[in-house]
């Protein structure tokens, strides 16, 4: 499951028509990082869920759809839980704590990263395709014992910057709105700096 992080404040910033065309885009990038089995079932919101067979499969897809939003100007990062685990399938939709549980690590994965439970690493049959870190162990709801979780990073050395507004990635500095004062600040468009420029000036809007 994956998530985009700064939705809610894309959408407050720039309206239902800008976060609908993010969401038609988002779901394009999705389809076309698909590796073997894995296949998009559903749909909420931001939140998008591929199932597969194969760990590996999902391992891949997940690292095509971090790399390929990230390279994407005037989007958001993504953020996700990966899990591997029984599922009940029945007519097109799938029931079960595997589904819970992914939702939960999807919950507390950072932006840019995708957080992965043991069964999932210790079901991939190549680790080295990616870096994973242990994150130590944590409680779920509903989930009875600790799970030992790791985070997946998504490996990019591109320099970017956030929209603090409306948390859009800026790459290209050049056709972005710098703020006049602020080095290395940028902003998707003239509104957002005009929103920043205003709640810097108001202590009650912070």
């Amino acid at each position: 499951m994956a998530d985009l992080s700064g939705y809610t404040a894309l959408t407050e910033t720039h309206g239902s028509v800008a976060a609908a065309d993010l969401i038609d885009k988002y779901i394009e990038i999705v389809e076309n990082c698909l590796v073997g089995d894995c296949r998009l079932h559903e749909r909420t919101g931001d939140e998008i869920m591929v199932v597969s067979s194969s760990p590996d499969f999902l391992l891949a897809t997940a690292l095509m759809i971090g790399k390929n939003t990230s390279n994407e100007e005037n989007f958001l990062q993504v953020h996700g839980g990966l899990h591997y685990g029984n599922v009940l399938q029945r007519a097109k939709s799938y029931f079960g704590s595997a589904i819970n549980l992914t939702s939960r690590i999807a919950a507390k994965a950072k932006a840019g990263t995708y957080w992965c439970s043991e069964e999932y690493v210790n079901a991939l049959s190549d680790k080295s395709m990616c870096t994973l870190i242990s994150k130590g162990n944590h409680l779920f709801k509903n989930i009875s014992e600790e799970k030992e979780i790791f985070e997946l990073c998504i490996e990019d050395k591109k320099t970017f910057y956030i929209d603090p507004v409306c948390r859009m990635l800026i790459l290209d500095p050049g056709i972005a709105i710098p703020h006049p004062m602020e080095n290395e600040q940028y902003f998707c468009s003239p509104d957002c700096l005009e929103i920043y420029i205003t709640k810097s000036k108001d202590p009650q809007s912070k």
